[in-house]
């Protein structure tokens, strides 16, 4: 779940309201314009506050085709007096997709996340995004608990944990 609150006060109280209704300190994350002094509230860690995640992921995708694409070139023109074995392309796809993962997620360390983009121009302007980590059947009714307690917060909105294809 995502929310926009006011400031650094507002954050503290639905953090203390969230504590109250037994979701766990650990779930809740806050994400400040940089510079901005969170006091006791926890800061957004680097999962969430970079594209790591996203760039390994289409690293090892983009990495695994390189190397099954080099494999099954290699097994089907196999340097002069080597015969090649199948293994070749899934031993070549496996390390293209660690080195694409790695490499990847090397330049989405440095990125900031694409999630959250739609976010960046209220925590520019010294609002405070919240981040909560909430458990599938418990999302009504944190959305509720922020959204009729603190009017000031706005959002509310959820992002998807499951992949939209199997």
């Amino acid at each position: 779940l995502y929310f926009v609150l006011p400031n650094i006060a507002c954050a503290e109280r639905v953090a203390d309201d969230l504590l109250l209704a037994r979701l766990e300190d650990r779930r809740v994350r806050f994400l400040a314009r940089r510079g901005t002094d969170l006091g006791k509230l926890r800061e957004a860690n680097v999962w969430q506050k970079t594209d790591l995640v996203h760039g390994a992921e289409v690293g090892m995708i983009v990495g695994g085709l390189g190397g099954f694409s080099l494999g099954l070139m290699v097994v089907l023109t196999p340097p002069d007096g080597v015969e090649m074995q199948l293994i070749t392309i899934l031993i070549c796809a496996l390390i293209g997709a660690l080195f694409g993962a790695w490499s990847a997620s090397l330049i989405g360390a440095s990125t900031p996340n694409t999630r959250l983009r739609h976010f960046q121009a209220d925590i520019d302007e010294g609002r405070i995004l919240m981040i909560v980590d909430a458990p599938a059947e418990r999302i009504e009714e944190i959305r509720d608990l922020v959204l009729l307690r603190h009017p000031e917060a706005h959002g509310g909105s959820v992002e998807p944990t499951m992949p939209a294809f199997p």
